[in-house]
């Protein structure tokens, strides 16, 4: 049965599509199936993957309405063992349709059922927002992994996400766990970044993953061509921090 990892924090540019995409492209590498979906209205994990958002017809958005089934909307791609459920701009508009709905955070949950045992991993893209998209994904997951970048305000919003994943839990989804909090976008010459790294740590013990994403251009340029870090340059120092974040979450879910 696949594990379903949600990849979440409210704040926007903390690495979560990056780390999404390449984390999906890495298991794939090492032989695990994984589907990764594409929870946020902007669509970078789907072109980021080298879909064309523009030719998608039905994604997220059906996925969460219950209007298709999930084995329907799944798009192969050309990452070895990856496919993904893309989204489109219009997922936008699905926190306003959601809001008279029964049972409105259960819908992915729901839709996802069908596909659980058809892979290792569901990792799913989130949306910077705490809004209904979020909460649904957070209430479909085992479990939740939280990038958090090596700038002075990372932590500023780490608590109110926390206290929004306990409340999850208390009322959605009390098997939701904190798969482990992600340093992202690290720079080793920086005092800042070593801080942040020192706090997390010192508050974190144990939640923290050991691996830490650097800040590396190619990392930065392989979504302009819609290829995951692995494919597009496999000896960067981007590709080498993914692998070992893909391998550090296989050995913690032995």
């Amino acid at each position: 049965m696949g594990k379903i990892i949600a990849i979440a924090n409210q704040k926007g540019g903390v690495g979560k599509t990056t780390t999404a995409v390449n984390l999906a492209a890495c298991l794939g590498v090492l032989e695990k199936k994984v589907l990764l979906i594409d929870a946020d209205p902007q669509a970078n994990a789907t072109s980021g993957l080298g879909i064309d958002v523009e030719a998608i017809e039905q994604g997220t958005y059906q996925l969460i309405e219950n209007s298709v089934t999930a084995e329907e909307l799944i798009i192969k791609t050309e990452s070895p063992n990856v496919d993904i459920i893309p989204a489109h701009i219009d997922l936008v508009a699905i926190e306003i349709e959601l809001v008279d709905k029964d049972k409105r955070e259960y819908m992915m949950k729901t839709s996802l059922e069908a596909v659980k045992g058809l892979y290792d991993y569901i990792i799913i893209d989130c949306a910077p927002s705490l809004g209904l998209l979020t909460l649904n994904a957070l209430t479909a997951s085992n479990s939740v992994l939280i990038p958090i970048q090596c700038e002075y305000f990372a932590l500023e919003g780490l608590g109110k996400l926390l206290n929004t994943v306990k409340s999850v839990q208390k009322i959605h989804n009390p098997d939701l766990d904190i798969e482990g909090l992600l340093l992202t976008m690290y720079d080793s010459r920086l005092r800042l970044s070593n801080q942040v790294v020192e706090e997390v740590n010192k508050h974190f013990e144990g939640l923290t993953f050991k691996t830490i994403i650097q800040r590396n251009v190619r990392l930065s340029e392989a979504p302009s061509y819609g290829e995951s870090i692995i494919n597009y340059d496999a000896s960067s120092k981007g590709s080498e921090n993914y692998l070992s974040l893909a391998n550090e979450l296989i050995q913690k879910n032995a």
